[in-house]
């Protein structure tokens, strides 16, 4: 009896122990994980629906709503075309835009498993490419309508789809197109000699931008199982994979089940080393060392993003500010959101919390100051070119460095 008694006093004192261990970072939960997992787990419960779902969520309706303004233009036609048509559709493209770089701090996952990044925001465009394609009547012709969404996605190379080819028809040196353009004839350099309407222009750019519509809804609903029906139907009436590969997981549900059997991430510090390798580092690297390093290294200065509309350094900027919402919990977010990366760091007394911090708000400044001086375009081998990418580029040493402690906790 004594034995017995000293034996469930011993099992209550384990269980008592493990309840307790939840206060010790190092130690385990009775459901096995450690009190800084499941701090983790948490900061993915946060991250995955505000940051990443709501921001597909925005690029899906966005999206949706460019691809309606442009596909009743183009039906209109361009003798009832105004300039306040053209400048809410320029407006709403713009929307779209912001939307998208501010996803780039999370294109692992579906964006680079599915190919979706490259078909949607590859730069250059080919303009001459394009003349060719636009002034050939029969190819316009199966631009056409819902039917051309289809037509544009298989037989366009990724140099004339997504937000470029329309950004060259709604754009020009920094401003709306105007009526008057669009009622004329196409006169940029590469279409001489070729006889290209505006009208022609619309039908293209409706059938781009049903396409970035669609693989717009692909990001959302690979991710979100939630995801409204309207999204879902059509990616599987386009018959398009919307699970990470050999599994029938969304890629949101893949990260929330980290450490479990079925996630391709084994440990809940994989899946924070992700977000801040896979996601953000990446896209300092890309910002720093590619759309601003290539052109002001002059290694090819044609390698500029959104020449058109001169938007480029808005576009670096929202890159940035995805890695800021990525580090806070939050889109949009000014500061950092209970459960999240960067309250993680402090709570834990991460050295470098503050370094990483003063690197974002210093890349936010630098490229600010760029922008404060005239368009990527026109100034890309300004000196505070430099200023800014070096900036990054020490961002980007501190997320390394974020991601190497993250491992060992």
């Amino acid at each position: 009896m004594k034995k017995m008694m000293k034996t469930m006093c011993t099992a209550a004192m384990i269980s008592i122990a493990g309840l307790l261990a939840v206060s010790c970072g190092g130690q385990k939960t009775l459901d096995g994980m450690t009190a800084n997992e499941k701090e983790m787990q948490q900061i993915a419960e946060q991250y995955v629906p505000k940051v990443i779902y709501a921001t597909y969520g925005d690029l899906a309706r966005e999206t949706n709503e460019l691809y309606v303004l442009l596909a009743d233009a183009a039906e209109g036609g361009v003798s009832a075309l105004t300039q306040a048509k053209i400048d809410a559709i320029c407006a709403k493209f713009l929307e779209a835009r912001q939307s998208w770089e501010e996803s780039e701090a999370f294109l692992f996952g579906a964006a680079t498993d599915f190919g979706i990044d490259p078909h949607i925001d590859t730069w250059p465009l080919d303009p001459d490419g394009l003349a060719t394609e636009l002034s050939n009547a029969e190819k316009v012709n199966a631009l056409k309508g819902e039917d051309g969404i289809l037509y544009a996605a298989a037989k366009l190379g990724q140099e004339l789809l997504g937000f470029h080819g329309i950004e060259f028809i709604l754009f020009r040196d920094g401003k709306n197109r105007t009526v008057a353009a669009l009622q004329a004839n196409e006169d940029h350099e590469a279409f001489a000699g070729k006889t290209v309407t505006g009208e022609q222009e619309l039908i293209y750019a409706a059938a781009v931008a049903g396409d970035l519509r669609d693989n717009c809804y692909r990001l959302l609903v690979s991710w979100d199982p939630d995801a409204d029906d309207v999204y879902a139907d059509r990616c599987e009436e386009l018959e398009v994979a919307t699970t990470v590969t050999g599994s029938d997981l969304t890629y949101g549900e893949n990260m929330l089940l980290a450490g479990q059997a079925g996630s391709s991430y084994k440990t809940w510090q994989s899946a924070m080393s992700s977000i801040l390798i896979a996601g953000c580092s990446n896209i300092c690297a890309e910002v720093a060392d590619v759309k601003m390093g290539n052109a002001h290294s002059g290694e090819d200065v044609n390698y500029i993003e959104s020449p058109y509309s001169k938007k480029s350094f808005q576009d670096f900027i929202d890159n940035i500010l995805s890695i800021q919402y990525s580090l806070y919990g939050a889109a949009g977010a000014t500061s950092a959101q209970p459960h999240s990366l960067m309250s993680f760091f402090k709570s834990q007394n991460y050295s470098g919390a503050s370094a990483i911090q003063s690197a974002l708000d210093a890349s936010l400044a630098a490229l600010r100051a760029c922008q404060a001086k005239g368009a990527f375009v026109d100034i890309y081998t300004d000196a505070s070119v430099q200023t800014a990418m070096d900036a990054i580029s020490g961002l980007d040493d501190e997320i390394n460095k974020a991601a190497s402690w993250i491992l060992l906790q």
